[in-house]
């Protein structure tokens, strides 16, 4: 639900549209707006984008791709296309791709909104803007630190957009999310629900973390609310789904969700970490054995959010989608 606004007078372009959370974002939002652009690649399939879902294909996204056609009559824009996080990235210079998409793509695609007549941009940062795993939950006053090229060119995107609103009177929102699960998720969480479906000892038994995680139905009413919420512009928000659960309490509740039960072992942490080392799997070890966890007091304060889905309720839709996905 849009609070503060009429929705449906507003007509929306969301980047991304195709993606994990772009096509999710896409279907609610159709009720609501007058128009919903999903904008994709040129080689893409139209027919990947929810039923109703206006397509505009463009070029691959960088300083110089045309949004001319696909802004026409948007007044409100989603960014959720980027370069995402590659855990194992080959590129000669990753910072440099990353900045190629993330940062002079985002900085084109705000300046001819604004030139437009976009009043809005919501732009999907993430909570590695801050840095890595630490024991304090993380809030947006915090200091912003990021450790790999990922991070970096969000922040850079960041720091970019809040110039162009200086300069044009674009509004801006910016969301920080950590780790996105629900239908669709790919990378470490599929794999993680594959190991747990296999009924593979893990031997996360012993460790106490504690991780922020948002579930895809939360993340997007999210972004729906920051597209119209006066209040929003100009804010920058973490959402999450306000459950932060350990490594083995998650694996747990995936088991569950399975219909499987949970094969936890005892083990060091610091045996496990020297095995991460000499696998050259520090990065991912560190993930699984450390805090990461964020305050997402403000939206709920600014904006009155609240998650729609528990922890719980979003796992189990996730692994509804694994089971149907596995008898197929």
């Amino acid at each position: 639900m849009m609070r503060a606004d009429d929705s449906s007078m507003h007509a929306i372009l969301v980047t991304g549209a195709t993606g994990f959370v772009g096509r999710h974002l896409c279907e609610k939002l159709m009720p609501s707006f007058c128009l919903v652009r999903g904008a994709l690649r040129i080689a893409e399939s139209a027919a990947n984008l929810p039923a109703g879902v206006q397509a505009a294909q463009i070029e691959a996204i960088g300083p110089a791709t045309d949004w001319s056609e696909t802004l026409a009559g948007i007044d409100i824009v989603i960014h959720l296309a980027a370069r995402v996080h590659v855990m194992d990235d080959s590129s000669k210079d990753p910072l440099g791709a990353y900045r190629h998409v993330n940062v002079a793509g985002t900085e084109n695609l705000a300046r001819q909104a604004a030139a437009g007549g976009v009043r809005r941009l919501v732009f999907i940062s993430t909570v590695k803007v801050h840095g890595e795993e630490r024991d304090v939950s993380y809030s947006e006053e915090n200091d912003l630190s990021p450790k790999d090229p990922y991070g970096v060119s969000k922040l850079e995107a960041e720091t970019v957009l809040h110039r162009v609103a200086e300069e044009t009177g674009l509004e801006v929102v910016i969301i920080r999310p950590p780790l996105v699960y629900g239908p669709g998720v790919k990378a470490n969480f599929l794999r993680l629900l594959g190991v747990v479906e296999r009924g593979i000892p893990l031997p996360f038994a012993s460790i106490n973390n504690r991780r922020s995680m948002v579930y895809l139905g939360n993340l997007v009413e999210a972004i729906s609310i920051c597209a119209t919420h006066p209040k929003a512009a100009g804010q920058v928000f973490l959402v999450s789904d306000c459950d932060d659960v350990s490594t083995a309490e998650l694996i747990r509740r995936i088991a569950i969700a399975l219909g499987r039960e949970p094969r936890l072992m005892h083990f060091p942490p610091n045996l496990i970490r020297l095995a991460g080392r000499l696998l050259g799997k520090t990065n991912a070890v560190d993930r699984l054995l450390g805090s990461l966890t964020i305050d997402s007091s403000k939206i709920k304060r600014e904006l009155g959010w609240q998650p729609p889905y528990t922890m719980i309720e979003g796992i189990t839709k996730t692994a509804e989608w694994y089971n149907d996905r596995q008898r197929q």
